[in-house]
């Protein structure tokens, strides 16, 4: 099951694409590009923070982007190296992190900081189970729910939520509705996945009776 979409892939590419090789012109190091990511992931989570969902979004849209291209600029200039790999899988959890964060922040409802815990534990689960597979020689990219979707889903809940928020209120009578409603989504899916991953590894072992 594909959760992006093979169209918004392509598309999502194509608008990126020149992006990256004005940026690999200018000679500027992947490392750099994974640290603005970071800076644009603290301004969305304060935006997510104040309550501004639509700059919220559009700015963890854009922090995701930087993650893209990150690795494109590294490969593309051999710049590749085990140090960058783990930098950009290290700064991509406290991404992951500060953007629950600052939702946790905003919203008030118990129930909600519940989901929200389930989220942060779902996607960082979701990466331990991956790298721990490599650790014992396994490929382990299974799951419905990886960081790309993620950010998609709850980036565009976001901007979606802060444009038309006031149609969603009038339609359900709930406040913020696309967001709280992507929150139930990843939070439910994204530990689901790591059951896949569990599932997955177990059958690779050799160890289901």
């Amino acid at each position: 099951m594909d959760l992006i979409g093979k169209r918004f892939i392509q598309y999502y590419f194509k608008v990126i694409d020149p992006i990256g090789e004005r940026l690999i012109k200018t000679g500027v190091h992947p490392h750099i590009i994974t640290w603005i990511g970071l800076i644009f992931t603290l301004v969305a989570a304060n935006f997510f923070r104040l309550g501004s969902f639509f700059l919220g979004g559009l700015f963890m849209a854009i922090a995701g982007t930087c993650d893209v291209l990150d690795g494109r600029i590294a490969r593309e200039t051999r710049k590749m190296s085990k140090f960058g790999a783990f930098l950009d899988s290290t700064i991509d959890r406290y991404n992951d992190v500060l953007i629950f964060l600052g939702l946790m922040i905003y919203f008030t409802q118990l129930y909600i900081h519940v989901l929200i815990i389930l989220a942060i534990a779902g996607s960082l689960l979701t990466s331990y189970t991956r790298a721990r597979a490599e650790g014992l020689g396994i490929d382990c990219k299974v799951g419905l729910m990886q960081r790309p979707e993620r950010i998609t889903y709850v980036a565009g809940a976001a901007i979606l939520d802060g444009l038309l928020g006031w149609f969603f209120k009038a339609l359900f009578g709930m406040e913020h509705f696309p967001v709280i409603v992507i929150l139930w989504f990843v939070a439910i899916i994204s530990n689901f996945t790591v059951l896949q991953r569990i599932m997955f590894i177990k059958r690779k072992l050799g160890d289901i009776k």
